[in-house]
């Protein structure tokens, strides 16, 4: 497939499930170009602005006028929510864990004035960053998510699986079990398995 046929594949996907979601007025983007937009930018990475030197160089002409880079960069930033419509529905089973990312070496954590996140252990080694925690379908989709800093505990991140208590059981590590809690829909697992 090119990169073409890619793009619209996934603005008619996209499309399809945002009929009801109507345009503003003064808009110059429909909602489902400005949502594959951000999802071309997930897919793609890198910085904003070289993907949207490359958007406006190869395929503007697939999404009409595109407004000025920080103004697609405000829209994305402010309806963000309409991502939440893509997400996966729950199976029997989901598996719920976290995942650190490095976004500073933790040498040089301290030398700037506003840190990008803070340091915390994640896989048994120390990073300074975020900790991402992800719940996953037995189909390995995504059914909900949340974020934090990286000295944030497992167990802060219980009410993602919590809010499909009665619809599912979650498999999780023992990082997410709490003491004198009720476990509700979590199922904890022994180590590797």
């Amino acid at each position: 497939m090119t990169t073409e046929e890619i793009i619209l594949y996934v603005f008619c996907w996209v499309d399809e499930h945002m009929q009801a979601t109507t345009k503003h007025s003064q808009a110059k983007l429909y909602p489902s170009e400005l949502v594959t937009i951000g999802l071309l930018f997930a897919l793609k990475g890198g910085s904003f602005r070289a993907f949207y030197r490359w958007l406006k160089r190869d395929f503007e002409s697939l999404l009409g006028s595109l407004p000025e880079r920080s103004r697609l960069l405000r829209g994305l930033h402010t309806h963000v929510n309409w991502c939440e419509q893509f997400l996966a529905t729950p199976t029997f089973f989901t598996v719920i864990d976290t995942y650190g990312i490095e976004l500073l070496h933790p040498v040089r954590e301290g030398r700037s004035q506003t840190p990008l996140g803070k340091k915390g252990k994640s896989n048994r080694r120390w990073i300074v960053g975020v900790k991402l925690c992800w719940l996953v379908n037995d189909k390995g989709q995504v059914v909900a998510w949340d974020w934090n800093t990286a000295n944030t505990h497992d167990q802060q991140f219980r009410s993602v699986a919590h809010q499909f208590d009665q619809q599912t059981i979650t498999l999780c590590d023992f990082g997410f079990k709490k003491v004198d809690e009720a476990a509700r829909n979590l199922k904890f697992c022994a180590h590797k398995t």
